[in-house]
């Protein structure tokens, strides 16, 4: 990991991290966890020394998925603190933006779940975007522009319900989550005019986001 920071990739070593992560990334929105760097080898076509070559274990992959997400997160939060005068539209941007990549993401929570959160560097980004998502919560709240109680647990919060719609209605109705989205934001007192509408889901799609049984044992 350290040689990989300190020295640019060759462009086929490059290529197979990708195929790495990507792969691993597929794994754990499927199954978890639970599952080897071999098991992640084989479904990615790669050798074996390959993966270890990037990844000596699997604790490494899982951080270094944390870090390419948190990494995109810092970003959005940045360029949505830069580009708008308006604190409110400054958060607004922020939330919808995070949401969507949460929305095609997964594999987050599973990542989140197992990121070694107490290590540095992740510990220095989480702790990065925390100060960059107050500085959007607090603008926004002393500008009127939210409703005076938000909190930047709330930012969490709408992440966390726009993740679990998006997760159940993934195949289904894929853009979903931005009716509820929009939902939450207003209740924020974060109203865009005119409002973006995304249709509610018919019958027969609600009837499919619904839990499968498992089968008796």
């Amino acid at each position: 990991m350290t040689r990989d920071i300190e020295r640019p990739l060759r462009a086929d070593a490059a290529r197979n991290r990708r195929l790495i992560m990507r792969t691993a990334d597929r794994m754990f929105a499927q199954g978890g966890v639970s599952v080897t760097l071999n098991e992640i080898a084989r479904e990615a076509g790669v050798g074996v020394g390959t993966v270890y070559r990037r990844f000596p274990d699997l604790q490494s992959l899982i951080d270094a998925l944390f870090t390419e997400r948190f990494t995109v997160f810092l970003q959005l939060a940045a360029a949505a603190a830069e580009q708008h005068s308006d604190p409110g539209q400054a958060l607004r941007q922020y939330l919808l933006e995070a949401a969507q990549w949460r929305a095609r993401d997964r594999a987050l929570d599973v990542i989140l779940a197992n990121a070694s959160m107490d290590t540095r560097p992740i510990a220095q980004m989480r702790d990065d975007l925390g100060g960059l998502v107050d500085g959007l919560v607090e603008r926004a709240v002393a500008a009127g522009a939210a409703r005076e109680d938000f909190a930047s647990a709330d930012v969490y919060a709408f992440l966390h319900m726009v993740g679990a719609i998006a997760d159940r209605t993934h195949d289904i109705a894929p853009d979903a989550w931005r009716r509820y989205a929009e939902v939450l934001l207003m209740g924020f007192g974060l109203e865009q005019s005119p409002p973006a509408h995304t249709s509610a889901m018919s019958d027969g799609q609600v009837r499919r986001t619904w839990p499968r049984p498992e089968a008796f044992r």
